[in-house]
């Protein structure tokens, strides 16, 4: 039988009982015939999972005789038949240690050394190692050596892919300076052939790009970021975790990535593995993406079955719920389900992820009163101070602003306080830190309106932990006073200066960190006035800003103090 008759026979066959019939009917084959075969064996045994059904065939005769003739005449193999039968040989996970592999791969690394491969046979000999396990490292840092010399742009899709792969696995972090020539080149000729990767392969070249700490490569991670969109239905688990993790890493956002994913996810999250569904969640966190499609969903899911997610992905699930500032419909039934689980498993949360769940409840009004006594205990503590990051400024800021929020909303808990050592001056407000720009138009606008810079103070501090923005004084009249008097004092304004860092992104929903300020100003005396920024963008002089605050501060009418 010719080989192009053979190959087209193997292609029809189903099953490896039918792959090993038809070998045993052949009384002569090449040894890219067998090849071939053992390819097709391992394509019907191993699922495309990587589950491996293949125990009885390593027993079958006429397989232990195609192992035979590979093993005993590795030498007088093609370079095509060699490589190709390594492949499928370590799929069907042959014993690595066994005299099969190592003869096959022994073979291979002579014709390495020699210089005898091509390109598409190094690409295939890495591929191959990539497979197996232990450290194959030497060989594959001999297949990149060799690799420099050749013309990466005559790779294809899987090939570069493969070389990607190689670089991953040889390359320390922090090393690789003798592949930078090859990384550039490869960056670049992949940047041509983007619209030719599907799913998978675009997930393996971008967390190569991240493993390998590719963040010059900017024009080719924009590129393969706007071709994942398409495949959004199509990743696999595994895939768009990579992809997810990359957009993080390089700082990446798309309206209309996020939109397919608005798309998908929901329809896709009961089948998600948690790790999943939990990546979903801190990207839309780090994003700042209030998206409710998949918070709803997200949360329907933790309400059906938490116990199949580990402690950290519960929080990391649901920690974007209290940044973001949004509650789901079925509130009430995800934080009953919370407490369960706080319950049951509270000694399973690492401390430094129970604080951050449970501030990021009292953001959202959401009181873990019955955990609060726990929290502030000594023991606890010192859990937190043991573990880095330590009692951080971060941390404390936490710690305070629960027992801020005990006080001043709780007023019927009754457990340990918080011990002043362990209280911050001034909150650290990491995400939404006041925008200077802003607030010097503002203050532009005040002093047209008010005549005198006496008459208001910028940047506050206040003894509740909170910065105030804007701080203007009423007597008993409605008249203002300068910001210094202290007596007489009858109303406090506090003016929010809100920039967009202070909102989810595209959007005018208030972020969790900035919301809890603003209700415990008011819960403090204050009397709270926003000035987001989408109402103020526009007002282009002075004039029509004094008259925006006019308006926006004094709605009846005001009078100066002297």
């Amino acid at each position: 039988m010719d080989e192009q008759m053979f190959f087209r026979k193997l292609k029809d066959l189903d099953t490896s009982k039918e792959v090993l019939g038809f070998l045993g009917s052949l009384e002569i084959m090449s040894d890219v015939m067998a090849s071939a075969a053992l390819q097709r064996i391992s394509e019907v045994e191993v699922d495309g999972s990587g589950r491996n059904d293949s125990g009885g065939i390593l027993e079958n005769e006429v397989f232990r005789a195609l192992c035979f003739q590979f093993e005993y005449e590795s030498s007088r193999l093609s370079n095509s038949g060699l490589l190709s039968a390594l492949q499928a040989l370590i799929k069907l996970r042959v014993d690595p240690r066994g005299s099969l592999i190592t003869n096959l791969l022994s073979e291979g690394q002579e014709r390495l050394e020699k210089g005898q491969l091509t390109t598409k046979n190094l690409c295939d000999f890495g591929e191959a190692l990539l497979e197996l396990e232990g450290s194959t490292c030497v060989i594959l840092g001999q297949i990149l050596s060799h690799m420099q010399g050749k013309d990466i742009a005559k790779c294809s899709p899987s090939e570069m892919v493969t070389v990607y792969r190689m670089l991953q696995r040889s390359i320390a972090p922090g090393e690789g300076e003798q592949y930078h020539d090859l990384l550039n080149r490869m960056n670049n000729v992949t940047l041509t052939i983007v619209s030719q990767l599907g799913p998978r392969f675009l997930s393996i070249v971008l967390n190569s790009l991240v493993v390998l700490r590719q963040t010059q490569a900017v024009s080719l991670v924009i590129a393969l970021c706007k071709h994942a969109v398409k495949h959004v239905p199509y990743f696999t688990d595994d895939e768009l975790v990579h992809v997810l993790e990359a957009f993080l890493y390089f700082g990446h956002r798309q309206q209309i990535f996020t939109e397919a994913l608005e798309e998908h996810v929901p329809k896709a999250l009961f089948a998600m593995r948690p790790e999943t569904v939990s990546t979903v969640m801190k990207y839309c966190c780090q994003k700042m993406i209030l998206s409710k499609p998949i918070f709803d969903a997200v949360a329907e899911v933790l309400i059906s079955d938490a116990d199949g997610f580990t402690t950290e992905q519960i929080a990391e699930c649901l920690v974007p719920l209290g940044t973001l500032n949004y509650l789901p419909p079925n509130a009430p039934l995800l934080f009953g389900k919370l407490e369960s689980i706080l319950r049951t498993r509270f000694g399973q949360f690492r401390p430094h992820t129970l604080l951050n769940l449970l501030h990021s409840c009292v953001l959202i009004q959401r009181y873990p009163v019955n955990f609060l006594a726990k929290i502030f205990s000594p023991y606890f503590l010192q859990q937190l101070q043991a573990q880095p990051p330590g009692l951080d400024r971060v941390v404390t800021s936490q710690l305070t602003q629960l027992f801020l929020t005990a006080t001043l909303e709780c007023p019927f808990y009754e457990g340990p306080k918080l011990l002043p050592k362990y209280q911050v001056k001034a909150f650290l407000m990491r995400g939404s830190s006041l925008d200077v720009h802003l607030l010097n138009r503002v203050k532009t606008g005040l002093l047209y309106l008010l005549k005198k810079r006496i008459y208001f103070a910028t940047e506050v501090s206040t003894p509740y932990f909170y910065t105030v923005d804007i701080e203007i004084k009423l007597d008993e009249e409605g008249f203002v006073l300068p910001a210094t008097q202290r007596e007489e004092v009858h109303r406090r304004l506090a003016l929010c200066v809100d920039g967009p860092n202070r909102f989810c992104v595209n959007s005018h929903h208030l972020l969790g960190e900035e919301a809890i300020k603003q209700r415990h100003l008011k819960l403090l005396g204050y009397e709270v006035v926003q000035i987001p920024f989408f109402e103020i963008e526009s007002l282009d002089n002075c004039r029509r800003m004094a008259a925006y605050l006019r308006k926006k501060i004094f709605p009846h009418a005001y009078g100066l103090r002297c």
